[in-house]
């Protein structure tokens, strides 16, 4: 299925400098109604140190483009007219997908966050790209009749492995059997839009800093367990931790036991081969389940709690580590560690306060991701959606 409304990118360096300066200023209102949700003129104003008429001007260029809309405010009882409410436009949207070894994910999210449909495939073998592919392809002819009413600009894949996001190359992703893989090339020429990919846990750290639990937060880490493993991302000032490679935060791999299972990467004892969804699974009786019913299952299977509390405990170790290093203001869960910590967050606070250097732990904030089952979704459009956020005017549908 190859989607019409293909984006076309403009030079954003065509133009004097007032142009730019308009290009830059539309950028930023449009950030703020995205990632801030509706907010009066008046707002905008304020958050932009721009003057009342020059805030006017880019809301009409918006609503112009298509990417935003203006409502009329509640009656506040105030007297004057009231600034109207101004709408980040949530039929434009970016397809997400997210592949793992037991399922692709694939989403639909407009501008402000707004999820419209996330549909979770499971496969009967760990897919290939190729068959990624197919089943976008199948979810979203499923769609066409919605499809229809949307302003697609682009496709953002979420990967469980290290990815080069410049090339559109997979370098590794072990669980999912992908090794110098072209992913975004594939996937665009399939489906007729730009696509780009990303390393799942670098994405979901930007979505719950900017929509959920991290939002102002400028120094946290972020654990997200799934299936493939457990991946990681940093935030330290505000700056996503990346490294020369861009393969920074590979938390999974931190040593917790010297003498447990043999781990892909050819060591013993990793974080994601002791706190495993696959071995949580099994004690509770499942040889797959999506992440908004492992809540459901550990509270049916009392059975379980031994498992529970051995990964909560094993957890913590790495946590310890995590403290040390990085001195965060928060540690947020997301994924399957999520429903761990739910399932007796005393005991994680107890455990990761004993594994910590004195002092350090107890300031730190010990929270579940907030967009839950959203998260890489999220995430995979916030990849989308970077250049229209940064160019508004640069895009023609």
């Amino acid at each position: 299925m190859v989607l019409a409304n293909t984006p076309r990118r403009l030079s954003a360096g065509v133009g004097n400098s007032n142009d730019q300066t308009r290009r830059h200023n539309l950028s930023t209102i449009l950030t703020f109604l995205h990632h801030g949700g509706p907010q009066a003129r008046a707002q905008l104003t304020g958050l932009s140190a721009l003057n009342r008429s020059t805030t006017g001007a880019l809301v009409v260029e918006l609503t112009e483009l298509g990417l935003a809309f203006e409502t009329e405010p509640a009656d506040s009882g105030r007297v004057g007219r009231p600034s109207p409410i101004v709408n980040a436009n949530a039929n434009v949207v970016a397809i997400t997908v997210n592949p793992d070894i037991d399922a692709v994910t694939v989403g639909v999210v407009g501008l402000g966050g707004v999820l419209h449909h996330l549909v979770r495939r499971e496969t009967d073998a760990v897919p290939t790209v190729g068959a990624s592919i197919r089943i976008v392809q199948e979810v979203l002819d499923g769609l066409r009749d919605e499809l229809a009413g949307y302003r697609v600009v682009g496709v953002g894949i979420a990967v469980p492995g290290l990815v080069d996001s410049r090339e559109g190359v997979v370098a590794l992703a072990p669980h999912l059997g992908w090794r110098d893989e072209p992913v975004a090339r594939p996937f665009a020429d399939a489906l007729g839009l730009p696509a780009t990919v990303a390393n799942d846990a670098a994405l979901a750290t930007v979505a719950e800093s900017l929509f959920g639990a991290g939002r102002g937060v400028q120094d946290l880490v972020y654990l997200n367990g799934s299936a493939s493993g457990i991946g990681g991302g940093v935030l330290a000032g505000g700056v996503m931790l990346r490294g020369r490679q861009g393969y920074a935060a590979e938390l999974g791999h931190t040593l917790v036991n010297s003498s447990g299972i043999r781990c892909h990467c050819g060591k013993r004892g990793c974080l994601e081969t002791e706190v495993n969804l696959g071995r949580l699974l099994e004690v509770l009786g499942r040889e797959t389940a999506g992440l908004d019913e492992v809540d459901a299952l550990i509270a049916a299977v009392p059975d379980a709690r031994p498992e529970i509390e051995r990964q909560l405990d094993v957890l913590a170790l790495a946590i310890g580590t995590f403290v040390s290093v990085f001195n965060p203001e928060s540690i947020i869960l997301g994924g399957f560690l999520g429903s761990l910590y739910e399932a007796d967050p005393s005991r994680l606070r107890a455990s990761v306060d004993a594994a910590s250097v004195a002092g350090l732990a107890e300031p730190v904030r010990l929270e579940r991701a907030q967009l839950r089952s959203r998260l890489l979704t999220t995430g995979a459009a916030e990849l989308v959606f970077a250049d229209l956020l940064a160019d508004p005017a640069g895009t023609v549908f």
